[in-house]
């Protein structure tokens, strides 16, 4: 009786399939149990790719929540809504909107910031970007003097590269290492060292330590904005990576940084659990310092309530990326305990809001005033010394740089006008402002760069 040839990876490929990680495993499956006709096309077509997916012919359609109110915001709706229109071709999207500080980033198609995405079934890891989970976290502090407050949160806070040393680092709970561990995504060395080390710190951009007072009460409230620090970067890339294959296989003219992961797949569950993980290590980076100004003050803690953006939120087979959207539906914080937050900028009053799901809306609000221009443009634009620009924008305030150096492209000038997103929140029904904490000062990371080892080196070099 004749040997039955086996069947190579050449036969494979001939047969309309991509070659991919499983075609050993089936080639040595086929050959095994002998496979051929019918028998060996049925046992194939489970790794038998479906016809790619093409680009919606035109966008969906999106709700619009901003309007411009003079020449400079012109060209920037006029850019978000060409963005939006781009990224709205996406084969996923269902839905989308945007909010009143919506400003783009990056190349065209790319979501802006103050976007909501809306899509089918998949996880986009470009829509929340490599910040996953920037949040904000307030703390009641009851009658105390907000100075009291700062200065305590200057001493326990980090901001700048990098992480704490061992002298200075917060407990990490076995509870939270034990998740890191359970999955792969997160479970290496370098992960778990970034996140124990960046446990507690703020990195710099638009991140701050806010101290003020609330208008209704009077009560000291500290609030912390940043997020997920190096584990939610690192995150970030492996999704991107793993979103690019299947992008090429389900959906090659769907632009690189609008690449999904299924949820339905192993890939997709992984990375939906892995974004918990890292929700609830960015949670207790804010609780951290929140707990260390309290243990050094003394002062009883009278309320606290967080609400992030940069996120993916859950709702049956629907996912909401927010990239820079502040949900306001109790569905999408399965841990709410308060109201909303969104701060304008740190000469104005951080709002505490609250607000219903609207056709327009799709449950969010805007997460803080955006910018009209760019931190390049912003500068240009300035005249004087940066000391005399700061000394004019935040008189009455105590601000700090933490790196002792001025950045004025965190100036309140380098944000969108307050009033003009409140209005417009307003307007569109982007949720009600039951209280707001009026500033008293700030703590940010500052031009960190501009000492940083490597130009000190070069400077000295050049000496």
């Amino acid at each position: 009786m004749e040997n039955k040839k086996n069947i190579t990876g050449k036969e494979l490929i001939a047969l309309g399939l991509k070659p991919g990680k499983w075609f050993p495993e089936a080639i040595e499956h086929i050959n095994t149990h002998a496979l051929e006709g019918e028998a060996m096309l049925a046992y194939l077509e489970q790794f038998r790719l479906p016809p790619a997916l093409d680009l919606h012919a035109d966008p969906v359609d999106f709700s619009i929540n901003i309007k411009a109110e003079n020449e400079l915001e012109e060209g920037n709706v006029a850019s978000v809504i060409q963005t939006m229109e781009t990224l709205m071709k996406t084969p996923t999207l269902v839905n989308g909107a945007i909010m009143p500080d919506a400003c783009p980033t990056g190349p065209n198609g790319t979501i802006p910031v103050g976007g909501v995405a809306v899509a089918d079934n998949a996880i986009h890891p470009g829509m929340h970007s490599a910040d996953i989970c920037c949040s904000v976290y307030l703390t009641d502090f009851g009658k105390v003097d907000p100075k009291t407050i700062l200065d305590a949160a200057h001493a326990s806070t980090h901001f700048g590269p990098g992480g704490r040393d061992r002298s200075t680092q917060y407990r990490f709970p076995k509870e939270l290492l034990d998740a890191f561990e359970d999955n792969y995504m997160l479970n290496n060395q370098q992960m778990i060292q970034a996140a124990r080390s960046h446990l507690g710190t703020q990195g710099d951009g638009n991140h701050f330590l806010y101290v003020g007072q609330s208008a209704k009460t009077g009560n000291t409230m500290m609030i912390t904005h940043h997020g997920s620090r190096g584990p939610g970067a690192r995150l970030y890339s492996k999704g991107m990576k793993i979103a690019e294959r299947f992008r090429k296989d389900l959906s090659p003219d769907t632009l690189k940084q609008n690449a999904w992961i299924p949820y339905d797949t192993e890939e997709g569950q992984m990375y939906w659990n892995a974004l918990q993980t890292i929700r609830s290590w960015t949670k207790m980076n804010h609780q951290v310092l929140h707990d260390a100004v309290a243990l050094k003050t003394g002062i009883d803690i009278y309320d606290r309530y967080w609400n992030e953006h940069n996120f993916v939120f859950k709702d049956e087979n629907h996912f909401y990326h927010a990239k820079g959207a502040t949900p306001l539906d109790a569905k999408f914080m399965p841990d709410i305990t308060g109201p909303r937050l969104i701060p304008l900028n740190m000469a104005e009053p951080v709002l505490i809001v609250e607000g219903k799901t609207t056709a327009n809306n799709l449950g969010f609000a805007p997460h803080g005033a955006g910018r009209n221009v760019s931190r390049t443009q912003h500068r240009k634009s300035k005249t004087g010394t940066f000391g005399e620009i700061f000394a004019q924008e935040t008189q009455g305030l105590d601000v700090r740089f933490f790196s002792n150096e001025i950045d004025i492209t965190e100036l309140p000038s380098a944000y969108k006008n307050a009033a003009t997103v409140r209005s417009q929140m307003e307007e569109f029904g982007l949720g009600s402002v039951i209280d707001e904490v009026m500033p008293y000062g700030c703590i940010m990371a500052g031009d960190w760069l501009k000492n940083a080892p490597w130009k000190r080196r070069r400077r000295g070099r050049k000496k």
